[in-house]
């Protein structure tokens, strides 16, 4: 048992002895590796400043060369001024002459030029100025005076009111009114104000059933709260008295009035006081 005891304490301890050299061999090998690699770096780097250093001294003869070629080149352009001064003065010299003679020329051309010149426009005025008189004359001629007529026969209850205010029974408040409403029972004939064109046929939010007449001369006339408007169309040709729809009370903002014809002059799109054109 001793013995087998011994041989087993000595192989253990040869064992332990294989590894110790085993570690101390690669260690070894290790610390070598690094030192070569050390070694080559410094190297390279020693070379990386050398060729650095080249670079700097190449940099610094590029830029003497520079610093030559642009005082030559300096000195061509100041040659090549010089040169092109001379050329110019020559050539102003030339110039001058060559305008004298132009403006010579010229001078003999302008004053037969302007004889002509003087009786064609005084020919031109006199025609513009005669067209202009045919154009006035014919523009008098079409602004006839137009006289507008009640639409319906009727007392006014509500009068045009753009500059004050009026009191609407409808929307219990103070308004202001942009024609004049004129009272007559349901179904009264309205009849156009003047002779003109139907522009439209609406329903307006505010005034119901309205028709709308262009006379031109930048007149129109507005019928609203009407019942129907079966008697005409849009762009149908109207005369004067000529009946156009019937007396409603289709309009929202005059509900609570008695019946009655909404009616309106607008003059450049704007409304007028109806009373000032009705004859």
């Amino acid at each position: 048992m001793k013995r087998n005891l011994n041989l087993k304490k000595d192989n253990l301890q040869k064992s332990l002895s294989d590894k110790i050299i085993l570690y101390s061999i690669i260690g070894v090998a290790i610390l070598s590796i690094i030192i070569v690699a050390v070694l080559i770096y410094s190297n390279k780097v020693k070379e990386e400043v050398k060729s650095g250093t080249m670079s700097l001294e190449e940099m610094t003869n590029i830029i003497e060369d520079t610093q030559s070629a642009s005082t030559q080149m300096g000195k061509t352009v100041n040659e090549a001024q010089n040169t092109n001064s001379s050329t110019n003065t020559a050539n102003t010299s030339n110039t001058m002459n060559a305008v004298t003679n132009t403006s010579t020329n010229t001078s003999k051309t302008n004053t037969s030029a302007k004889s002509s010149n003087t009786v064609a426009n005084t020919t031109k005025q006199n025609t513009t100025t005669n067209a202009e008189n045919t154009v006035k004359e014919e523009n008098k001629e079409k602004a006839v005076e137009l006289t507008f007529q009640k639409p319906v026969e009727g007392e006014v209850i509500k009068e045009y009111a753009q500059d004050n205010l009026v009191y609407s029974e409808t929307l219990q408040e103070w308004v202001t009114h942009s024609g004049i409403d004129i009272k007559a029972d349901k179904t009264t004939v309205v009849k156009s104000a003047e002779a003109g064109t139907i522009k439209s046929i609406k329903n307006d939010p505010r005034y119901g059933l309205t028709i709308v007449i262009d006379h031109g001369n930048n007149f129109q006339t507005v019928y609203s709260n009407l019942l129907t408007s079966e008697f005409v169309v849009e762009g149908e040709k109207v005369e004067k008295g000529q009946s156009i729809g019937t007396v409603g009370n289709t309009a929202v903002f005059e509900i609570a009035d008695e019946p009655h014809l909404h009616f309106e002059i607008l003059k450049d799109s704007l409304p007028v006081n109806p009373n000032e054109y009705i004859k």
